[in-house]
């Protein structure tokens, strides 16, 4: 049997490298341009690698891009791949506002675009989304506040605060309104306090997902509002912000046997993250497996190509300003010290070696 089953990974092997043969040299007639927002982020080196093999795996040609977060550099690299000849665009965008002429020029030349995890907003020309279902994540990241302070059977009052992602990326919104949902409540009553005041995207957003730019704000924050207080809980969007945050807190004494660590949320599960829910300092991030949201685009990819309609499981949410998007979400997973394991390095996402 395992014989059989080498030989067949073989022959499959050989048709995969057959039809991308048939795909090189001067032909872009299945060119797939793949713009990415930066490097600087794992998640979106993984998003990239997961995307350009499935792809080539297909037998499709694929450029892909990393704007490295500066618009210009992403608008002219997807203008490169118009004039190269590309048929479909999958974008995950820097600035979901600042794409509609260049959209215009893929539109004008019969290229159909995808966003990908983040939505490109005022272009009707977005022919379809793939995302996690965001608002899900930001209940899930609250959900795992809850639990880490008990607030279901402590009387508090905690000290929390807030932060949000991007501005200018829509899923930020989702995120923090998603987290809003479930925290609210719990600041209504009381049991929850933010004791600078600090609440809104207006106040808590963080440009560019950027970690240095968090911990700057948590230094802020700490010195006004908690030299005599200990905060309890932080509301982070994202892993790099957390690891920024926590920066903050341990320059403080936070973490340390005299001085609890905060419960710290996450997302994206990023290797420096991990590390740190398994040392006990960060408490949780949301998984968001890059193979399955590609996988779900790569589908989409196919099915333009083909002449077919993609995979939709969602028709109402997404509202980019122009049009309402026919998207498809994935599901996001919530990850602690207790099922890291199970989630990540049983899936194969991770191995034990990246973790030590």
């Amino acid at each position: 049997m395992k014989w059989k089953k080498y030989i067949a990974m073989m022959l499959a092997s050989v048709m995969v490298i057959s039809l991308s043969a048939c795909q090189s040299g001067g032909d872009n007639s299945q060119l797939v341009g793949v713009s990415m927002p930066t490097k600087s982020s794992q998640r979106w080196i993984q998003d990239g690698d997961n995307m350009k093999k499935q792809l080539e795996d297909k037998g499709y040609k694929v450029d892909l891009q990393y704007g490295e977060d500066s618009v210009d550099n992403q608008v002219s690299q997807i203008e490169n791949m118009i004039a190269k000849g590309a048929k479909v665009l999958v974008i995950a965008s820097i600035d979901g506002e600042a794409l509609t002429d260049v959209l215009q020029k893929a539109a004008d030349n019969g290229i159909k675009t995808i966003a990908y995890d983040r939505l490109i907003r005022n272009s009707e020309h977005v022919s379809y989304y793939a995302t996690f279902d965001n608002f899900e994540v930001g209940v899930q990241q609250a959900n795992t506040i809850v639990e880490g302070l008990d607030l279901e059977n402590q009387t508090g009052p905690f000290n929390i605060e807030l932060f949000g992602g991007s501005p200018d990326d829509n899923n930020a919104y989702f995120f923090y309104d998603g987290a809003m949902s479930v925290l609210q409540p719990y600041i209504d009553s009381g049991k929850l306090v933010i004791k600078s005041g600090q609440t809104g995207m207006d106040k808590v957003s963080t440009l560019r997902w950027d970690g240095a730019t968090a911990q700057a704000r948590m230094d802020n924050i700490l010195s006004a509002h908690y030299t005599s207080d200990t905060i309890h809980a932080v509301l982070s969007p994202y892993d790099g912000i957390s690891i920024g945050i926590i920066s903050s807190l341990k320059s403080l004494g936070y973490g340390t046997d005299n001085k609890k660590m905060p419960i710290v949320s996450g997302q994206d599960a990023e290797i420096p993250s991990i590390k740190s829910i398994i040392a006990g300092e960060q408490y949780s991030t949301i998984f968001k497996d890059t193979r399955i949201l590609a996988e779900k685009c790569v589908t989409m990819v196919d099915a333009i190509f083909k002449g077919t309609e993609p995979e939709i499981n969602d028709t109402e949410t997404y509202d980019n300003g122009k049009i309402i998007v026919p998207s498809y979400l994935c599901d996001p997973i919530p990850v602690d010290q207790t099922n890291y394991k199970e989630v990540l390095i049983n899936s194969g996402y991770y191995t034990e070696d990246d973790l030590k």
